[in-house]
């Protein structure tokens, strides 16, 4: 049995996806299936291209992270009327039918990253610094973030001085972005970082100005920086994404897939293609320094001496 596996480079930037793909190769393994894994660059077209090579491999079944949530549809249409099933993993990809779609709550992310804010900045004022626009996810996790927070920025108690938009998943421009925010505001009390690289280029424009742990700020990837500024105080939260389980969870479901045999879906969601998408999912767990060493420590994602060095 053979799987595509398509991928972006851009998504490389961060530190996950490295686990996600040594994960989903190893248990595909076992589970008597090879993995042809291929990297486009940041242009989306290569992406397609590299879509397209991996049709002409004889693969049973295309997993696909992808790089825009908009503009793989007709290349998809293409795959899928050769008779490949299509999965989008992590990344919801729009306007055309899938067979699976895999990944985590990403609402229910946002709303932990409102929530650890509210509960120490109850009153005050807010950056939003949101995620990729290429990415549906960016958008499922600033649902999640304003369920909690548009209240209290209705009733006044929260002043959102700003909410940007992130052309790529980028360090440099999210450090571009706090920076001319905070430019403009050295007051802001509290900071929601769309992942844990932001929240990191976040805190450096904060360090610079000295209010590095006098400004609250979430982000998200548990990623290992991120983990050692919780316990040295300079980042309030992450919320750790049991990639283990979302990445083996995908092997299965592609290698049943593939074989003819559709698992049960948690449930189904519209990705605008006019057809509901089975969707698999799992859940995410805030971190903070009172739990860190019964959540990613315990589960092995870090260790402990690499955490508190």
């Amino acid at each position: 049995m053979k799987i595509g596996f398509s991928v972006s480079t851009e998504v490389f930037v961060q530190e996950r996806w490295e686990r996600d793909i040594q994960i989903f190769t190893s248990k595909a393994k076992e589970l008597g299936a090879e993995v042809l894994f291929t990297k486009s660059s940041k242009n989306s077209d290569d992406q397609v291209s590299e879509i397209l090579y991996l049709a002409k491999q004889d693969i049973d079944v295309l997993v696909i992270i992808p790089r825009d949530k908009n503009v793989l549809g007709d290349v998809l249409k293409k795959v899928r009327l050769k008779g490949i099933p299509v999965i989008a993993y992590d990344r919801l990809i729009m306007d055309v039918p899938l067979d699976a779609y895999v990944s985590f709550d990403n609402n229910e992310v946002g709303k932990y990253l409102g929530k650890a804010l509210i509960d120490k900045v109850p009153n005050g004022k807010y950056l939003i610094i949101n995620g990729s626009i290429h990415d549906n996810n960016s958008y499922e996790v600033n649902t999640g973030l304003h369920k909690i927070l548009d209240p209290k920025i209705t009733s006044n108690e929260i002043e959102l001085v700003d909410e940007v938009w992130l052309n790529e998943w980028s360090y440099d421009d999210a450090y571009k972005e706090a920076n001319r925010v905070l430019d403009l505001d050295p007051e802001i009390n509290a900071i929601s970082a769309a992942n844990d690289m932001i929240a990191q280029a976040v805190i450096k424009a904060l360090s610079e100005r000295r209010l590095a742990g006098k400004v609250y700020v979430v982000g998200q990837d548990a990623d290992l920086a991120s983990c050692q500024s919780i316990i040295n105080n300079t980042q309030l939260m992450t919320v750790y994404k049991p990639i283990q389980n979302l990445a083996s969870r995908a092997a299965i479901i592609a290698v049943s897939i593939a074989g003819g045999t559709i698992p049960e879906p948690d449930l189904y969601i519209n990705n605008n293609s006019g057809k509901y998408i089975p969707f698999y999912f799992e859940r995410p767990i805030p971190v903070t320094k009172d739990n860190i060493d019964k959540t990613v420590i315990l589960d092995g994602f870090h260790n402990r001496e690499d955490i508190y060095q």
